[in-house]
């Protein structure tokens, strides 16, 4: 299936002006960034990037496309006949998938003639703006919960592919599994789910669902317990399933009081391995508020696959620089009010004490020399990797590995944030963001 149509009508008509001016083949180079982080919140976590780089495999115009394109004279025919053969031939560096970002970080940079670049910006914006929100409350809510585990249940409450990919970016940002099946399937990510409160309420009595969900998934199962009354529910689960029971799932009540009650009643039951599962609308600041409280682990559904009230990153594509019509490198910007974005090509570190970030330091070449690289920032790690050489894709970043990889490398770069960055409340980026010329 093509990914062409994921696509703003505008780029296209700026590609067949272009065609037509002759500035189309002009070398340009495009950058992905933020320039200020939702919310007030102190970082932002890198997400999207694998799936782009598939949707990019897949970005083609087939005979559907064009037809509809002449048939709606959306471009002429010099535009329709550049599409025929369209490939992206170009260059892309971006931060790995998993990495912090921070206001003026060049997430992504595309590098090929106009053309190549500029009818890329709406797939490349609309996946990482939704998978970075998600995968930033995601971080959030990782680090309120510690060592506990969490498990991403929001598909009922997204469009049905944002759920897959709300579910992926999760994963990445520290959650440990899902309910959505193809989330599964498509990016190996581990699935749970056992039961809802319908299936209590399909039997004549709160015991006979327990007893035929313990006969189905066996003791380990987690049964449901308060569709009716709580302290019930547990006694009836317990008397069912055996002080082996797997788990016991609260959602609802006032979850701090909840939990203690039923750890205490578990524990007079002799239930004592028996685990606490908590859903209902939890956000960062419930999972926080629940820390101190006797919970084993935490479903999430609306707060996370929305962004926990900011749904996008605040992410823009903008051109930075371009060749004039002598061969010269020219860096660009736009100048508008609250909107103005820094020009010329640059490359990115973050600049470390003792293991601890303390800036995100962004070399800018203005007239497009070579930039910086690590070895003229010795106390930093450079944040931008090859994505694309040359139109080859690295597929190191997509599929299976490329997610488990993306996870790994989030949770490791994560330990670098300064205390401050781990607090829920709104405040400036946990870092500075310094512009430096290349040297």
């Amino acid at each position: 299936m093509s990914s062409a149509f994921l696509t703003d009508r505008y780029e296209l008509t700026m590609l067949a002006a272009a065609l037509r001016d002759g500035t189309a083949s002009r070398p340009s180079v495009f950058e992905l960034f933020s320039r200020r982080l939702s919310g007030g919140r102190r970082f932002g976590v890198v997400a999207g990037t694998g799936r782009l780089l598939t949707l990019l495999r897949e970005f083609r115009f087939g005979e559907d496309e064009l037809r509809y394109l002449r048939d709606n004279d959306v471009v002429d025919a010099d535009a329709i006949r550049y599409l025929e053969d369209y490939r992206f031939t170009g260059t892309i560096r971006g931060y790995r998938e998993g990495e912090l970002y921070f206001p003026g970080s060049p997430i992504l940079t595309v590098e090929g003639s106009f053309a190549d670049a500029v009818v890329l910006e709406t797939l490349a914006l609309s996946v990482l703006n939704h998978d970075s929100a998600v995968a930033t409350a995601a971080a959030r809510m990782s680090i309120a919960a510690g060592e506990r585990p969490l498990a991403e249940m929001g598909s009922r409450r997204a469009a049905e592919y944002s759920a897959v990919a709300a579910a992926r970016a999760a994963y990445i940002a520290g959650f440990s599994a899902t309910s959505n099946l193809e989330a599964g399937r498509q990016w190996g990510i581990p699935t749970m789910g056992t039961a809802a409160h319908s299936w209590t309420l399909l039997h004549d009595s709160e015991e006979d669902a327990f007893r035929a969900q313990v006969e189905s998934l066996g003791v380990e199962t987690t049964l449901l317990v308060d569709t009716y009354d709580i302290r019930t529910g547990v006694e009836t689960a317990i008397r069912v399933a055996g002080t082996g029971l797997g788990g016991v799932r609260l959602d609802s009540g006032d979850l701090p009081i909840v939990a203690g009650e039923v750890r205490a009643q578990l524990d007079e039951l002799g239930a004592t391995e028996t685990k606490i599962t908590v859903t209902s609308d939890l956000d960062e600041y419930a999972i926080a508020a629940l820390a101190a409280s006797p919970v084993d682990s935490y479903g999430v559904g609306t707060s996370v696959v929305t962004g926990s009230g900011y749904p996008t990153a605040g992410m823009v594509y903008k051109l930075v620089a371009r060749q004039d019509p002598s061969g010269s490198w020219v860096a660009v910007a736009k100048a508008s009010t609250d909107k103005a974005s820094k020009g010329g090509r640059k490359a990115a570190f973050r600049s470390l004490q003792s293991g601890v970030a303390v800036a995100e330091t962004i070399s800018v070449a203005d007239g497009f020399e070579q930039v910086d690289t690590a070895s003229d920032h010795p106390d930093s790690r450079a944040l931008q990797v090859m994505l694309v050489d040359g139109g080859e894709i690295d597929s190191a970043y997509e599929g299976h590995d490329g997610t488990e990889s993306a996870r790994a490398h989030h949770l490791r770069v994560r330990e670098e944030l300064p205390v401050r960055a781990l607090a829920l409340s709104k405040s400036d980026p946990a870092i500075p963001t310094l512009f430096v010329d290349a040297d």
